[in-house]
């Protein structure tokens, strides 16, 4: 082979630092990782020819016997991976024994989301004498009434809603269509939106590409963006003192929980989330597993 599985390890080492520009301590990482799979083929009297997936499956498994957490197990699986991939390009190793072993499954990071008076203090915060704060208001309502994304909220225009019938027209993912029902008080934030602050925000101001039909304007009477809703929802999540964490996102994901500990079906959650695979909305049974506990520990009475 001609160069030593130190030798490679080294080379490996100063690629990641000038070729992939890595800093010290993510290189350090790479190097623990890789000096503890040595250590384990030195004790398992192996040479680093004899490396194939069943050995590195071996030391996967003994990785998670000593405790640790598959999210640690994927990075050193990780580092060992794109350390023989530099392996066969610079040294000529022929296979790389990582390339057909799949990194433990991680756990579902279940979705944040605001109990309900946590909501209510958030949906009262924007100041509605302004009309920057009538759209905030309005943008606020609409979130938590629909669930809609972030991304279907700034396509909005003004006829997307039906203030008769209390629905949303929505364009969603794939330019799919899906009517969303809306209660009244949300359509009123909206109309009162619409009635004043909107006109204000447009006013005197020429219109940018698809602005005169957008529901929702920024200060320049342009349409409003993606990053604008996010910067926004920020801004009031700051003000009443929410987790940094509380997003547009976890609005939408409030609006799910909070109907399904209600006693909404799963499916009509999947419909009005506009969810393809309902298996994107079983995620909430968790939560509502979390809160079915909850209750049961408060209402039993020998619990």
């Amino acid at each position: 082979m001609g160069l030593t599985a130190a030798d490679i390890r080294e080379q490996f080492l100063a690629h990641l630092g000038a070729e992939r520009n890595l800093s010290g301590n993510t290189i350090s990482a790479y190097d623990t990782d890789i000096l503890q799979f040595f250590a384990f083929i030195e004790q398992e009297a192996l040479v680093f020819d004899d490396i194939d997936f069943r050995v590195l499956r071996n030391y996967l498994g003994l990785l998670q016997r000593k405790g640790y957490d598959r999210k640690s197990v994927a990075r050193k699986l990780s580092a060992i991976r794109a350390f023989y991939r530099f392996a066969q390009k610079h040294a000529g190793i022929e296979k790389n024994p990582a390339d057909i072993v799949s990194a433990p499954k991680q756990d579902k990071k279940l979705p944040k989301y605001l109990k309900e008076h946590a909501l209510e203090e958030l949906l009262a915060s924007p100041d509605v004498s302004a009309p920057l704060g009538l759209r905030d208001k309005a943008i606020l309502e609409l979130f938590y009434a629909t669930g809609i994304r972030v991304s279907e909220l700034t396509a909005l225009d003004l006829d997307s809603i039906d203030y008769a019938k209390f629905d949303v027209r929505v364009v969603g993912k794939g330019r799919k269509e899906r009517i969303v029902p809306i209660h009244k008080i949300a359509a009123d934030a909206v109309r009162a939106y619409v009635g004043s602050g909107r006109k204000k925000l447009a006013q005197g101001r020429k219109p940018e590409a698809g602005a005169t039909t957008a529901l929702f304007l920024n200060f320049r009477g342009a349409r409003l963006t993606v990053h604008g809703v996010r910067r926004i929802v920020g801004k009031y999540v700051k003000l009443v003192g929410l987790s940094k964490g509380i997003t547009p996102h976890a609005v939408r994901h409030t609006f799910a929980t909070h109907l399904l500990e209600r006693g909404a079906d799963l499916r009509y959650i999947q419909e009005l989330l506009g969810h393809v695979d309902l298996s994107s909305t079983q995620v909430y049974t968790h939560l509502d597993k979390a809160r079915l506990k909850e209750v049961y520990l408060k209402a039993h009475p020998r619990a």
